[in-house]
């Protein structure tokens, strides 16, 4: 087996990431990927769609550097790759708002299909940069001492996001 070590950290800042990562059903990949490394077919089955479809837009997430291959195994005469991510986190440079709103909308996707209730709070809070600061640090320290389940546990989803409004001062 191949080392299936995952950075920490994968900056999206390259065109081809951005592209890569504007399409729904990649960052339902991305998401159904955060943890052990699954094949083409368990991928299609979780997200109910054709294998050939899946294989496509993975390739589109390994040529972008996110997604590679981190096992090759004979099966039947023929080759199975498993797929993982390249990192525990990605992050977006810069503002572009275009990978937020393909985000956004897979997440919706993964709620919309959520055999219970999502816990979704949205909360406009006044800040200083300082208290911005603080919060933001807390809530990634929450993210990252998360710690996972042993598989066959049910998966789930994290959405945190702490951004300034736009518009100026309200």
């Amino acid at each position: 087996m191949e080392d299936q070590t995952q950075d920490q950290e994968l900056t999206i800042e390259s065109p081809r990431q951005y592209k890569a990562l504007s399409h729904p059903l990649r960052q339902r990949l991305l998401l159904a990927l955060g943890g052990e490394p699954v094949t083409v077919g368990r991928l299609a089955a979780l997200l109910d769609s054709r294998k050939g479809t899946v294989a496509h837009h993975l390739k589109v997430l390994q040529d972008a550097g996110v997604v590679r291959i981190v096992e090759t195994r004979k099966v039947r005469g023929g080759s199975e790759h498993l797929y993982q991510r390249t990192a525990r986190r990605i992050t977006v440079a810069g503002a572009d708002a275009g990978p937020t709103t393909a985000l956004l909308g897979a997440v919706a996707e993964e709620c919309a299909k959520a055999p219970q209730e999502p816990l979704l709070v949205l909360r406009h809070l006044r800040l200083t940069a300082d208290q911005a600061a603080r919060l933001g640090a807390a809530l990634q320290a929450l993210v990252d001492e998360a710690t996972e389940a042993p598989p066959g546990e049910p998966v789930h989803g994290v959405l945190v996001a702490l951004y300034e409004q736009g518009g100026g001062r309200g």
